[in-house]
């Protein structure tokens, strides 16, 4: 069966080699993570937070528990889960939006030297982007401040009783996506002195009061050491980085994928990057290695967030790296889809591709696809990534299009796609 044989289904879903076994109403979320019967969900916005929902009887998903964001500014949208530690990220809710403020005394300085008179909310907005009546929430974001930004660290022992054990501030718009293993957590975040997020490594071996080890950051981005950076903005900034042994694959948005040698956990040294902006218009959102090795090369992957997209430019889509040398990181392949494949790809939202699973059983790559739903991809052939299953699930209620934005996997082999908007759902390949 092949990607083009998506069968639709009464409820407005469609698919190959995939049913759904159950479905959870709940606020969309940008992370869900399953551990120990459980489905931990990072949600988008305030005032919803982390959710543990009890998924033992995938027919029936039940919540038994929430944690609320620090305030009504912040969300905490990403999720991990070690052990009985669960650690969500604080960040500055709707913060591209916020940012647009930072640039009002520029555009009100250029105004005046170019009219001689003061802009008014109408002039300023055309030049920021927004609507006028969005100005005076502008300005009062930038009287606001925000200072909230980090992750906390939670006590999950008792599932149904999260109990809060250290709350660590970073910097800036504070804490993204991020990992952590059984003793130290990989954060990325804004920090004092840097421009755009970078690595953090934090010990956890006393989780009441984690302790910064480590920074690492790419060249430019150190602006207090006197860095200049030659791009725009925060347009190179750490999305987050894995660890898998002693490297962090670290996805760096417009200036790619980047290999950190971390054997010395104190003194993380770059080894490799592979950069292809421009000209792929997506920026790079996950790095991650391919268990084992294929006629001797040490292969890895990518996968770039797909935004508005632009007519004419490619979807985001996923890579295959081969990474045997990391000075000399090469592509062997890419896989995409189709929107011939998907009944809502022009219906409003996304399309292309924004998240795989951090982890891989053998070959088989779990990506979510934004309006694509759930792709199975097998890699048993590098050069030639072959689709095996799919599943589109349907709009949620109000919404043109499904949104899917993260994926999980079950040691049972249930799969858990997570929309952005709206839903929760658990799936089985029957392939």
């Amino acid at each position: 069966m092949t990607r083009t044989d998506l069968t639709a289904a009464a409820d407005g879903s469609a698919g190959y080699n995939v049913r759904r076994l159950g479905y959870l109403d709940i606020q969309g979320g940008g992370q869900v993570e399953v551990h120990r019967g459980h489905a931990f969900v990072g949600h988008m916005s305030p005032p919803d937070g982390t959710s543990i929902i009890d998924v033992r009887d995938p027919a029936n998903p039940k919540v038994v528990a929430t944690v609320a964001p620090p305030d009504q500014y912040s969300h905490t949208h990403k999720v991990r889960v070690v052990g009985d530690l669960m650690i969500c990220n604080v960040e500055r809710h709707k913060r591209h939006f916020y940012r647009k403020g930072e640039r009002i005394a520029a555009v009100e300085e250029a105004h005046r030297a170019r009219t001689g008179r003061d802009p008014g909310d109408a002039a300023i907005a055309a030049e920021l982007g927004v609507e006028a009546a969005d100005v005076p929430e502008l300005r009062a974001g930038l009287e606001r401040g925000y200072r909230d930004g980090g992750f906390r660290v939670f006590d999950i022992s008792d599932l149904a009783r999260p109990r809060e054990l250290a709350y660590v501030h970073t910097g800036g718009i504070g804490v993204h996506r991020f990992h952590m293993d059984e003793r130290y957590a990989y954060i990325s975040t804004e920090m004092e002195g840097f421009v755009g997020n970078i690595l953090v490594t934090y010990d956890l071996a006393d989780p009441s009061a984690p302790k910064e080890v480590s920074r690492w950051w790419m060249p430019g981005q150190n602006v207090a050491a006197g860095e200049t950076p030659d791009w725009p903005g925060q347009r190179h900034r750490l999305h987050h980085a894995l660890r898998f042994g002693d490297r962090m694959f670290a996805a760096c948005w417009y200036a790619g994928a980047w290999l950190v040698d971390v054997s010395d956990i104190a003194a993380p040294r770059t080894i490799g990057r592979f950069d292809y902006h421009p000209p792929i218009p997506e920026p790079t959102h996950t790095f991650m290695p391919v268990p084992g090795r294929f006629d001797g090369r040490e292969l890895a992957l990518a996968c770039d967030e797909e935004h508005d997209h632009v007519p004419g430019q490619p979807h985001g889509f996923l890579w295959v790296l081969d990474i045997t040398d990391p000075a000399n990181i090469k592509p062997v392949s890419t896989f995409h889809v189709s929107e011939r494949d998907s009944p809502y790809a022009r219906a409003g939202g996304r399309f292309g591709i924004h998240q795989f699973r951090e982890k891989m059983d053998g070959t088989i790559v779990h990506a979510a696809w934004f309006a694509g739903g759930l792709r199975v991809i097998d890699i048993a052939d590098p050069a030639r990534p072959t689709e095996i299953a799919a599943y589109v699930p349907p709009p949620p209620e109000g919404y043109p299009a499904p949104q899917s934005n993260d994926v999980d996997v079950d040691d049972r082999g249930l799969i858990y796609l997570l929309d952005r908007n709206r839903g929760l759902s658990i799936l089985e390949h029957t392939g």
